[in-house]
């Protein structure tokens, strides 16, 4: 039994017994998203689990990994940051809010901060143009940013993380005791 099965038992099976069978492989991208809590980032185990579980080749999963941007193969900041660069977004100022951005989280585009809570990735088109500049932090979406509202969030996420310290993976679920005991 693998880390994924160990950690999130009751969800697997549910994600699986959502399809008939013979069409098991299309709980693949809820399986991910779960394995990536559990591993803390989609590894080769990972992966391999997936596979196993789903009875597909293992080349499939990593298919589907490499093809959506919300799994991670690399380590990530605690929170996963998307500013949205768009050309609306832009006309409503969010490319000359960007070094604001990146100032306030500490970290360059493309990058993750030195503390290892964030890291700060493009997104093209967060549907939310009328609001920009705009962002997602682990999937939330904030709006209508200003100096004021960015460091209010910010101060928020530390203090979030200061009240709960353990490394987390985005979009929900943290790692569980195997992976931070062993590290």
């Amino acid at each position: 039994m693998g880390l994924l099965e160990r950690r999130f038992p009751t969800e697997v099976k549910d994600a699986i017994a959502n399809y008939p069978a013979g069409r098991e492989a299309s709980a693949v991208l809820r399986l991910l998203f779960l394995a990536q809590a559990a591993y803390g980032r989609v590894t080769p185990e990972a992966v391999a689990e997936v596979a196993t579980l789903l009875d597909m080749d293992p080349t499939q999963v990593q298919g589907v990994v490499g093809f959506y941007s919300l799994f991670k193969e690399e380590p990530h900041g605690r929170f996963v940051i998307h500013y949205c660069t768009d050309l609306p977004c832009i006309l409503r100022g969010a490319g000359a809010f960007l070094p604001e951005v990146c100032r306030a989280f500490g970290t360059k585009m493309g990058e993750t901060s030195e503390d290892g809570l964030f890291s700060l990735e493009e997104g093209m088109c967060l549907a939310a143009c009328d609001r920009a500049p705009m962002m997602q932090v682990n999937l939330e979406y904030m709006h209508d940013l200003t100096p004021d509202s960015l460091n209010a969030i910010v101060r928020g996420l530390r203090e979030q993380a200061a009240a709960d310290p353990a490394p987390a993976a985005p979009y929900g679920y943290g790692p569980p005791s195997e992976i931070t005991e062993g590290s």
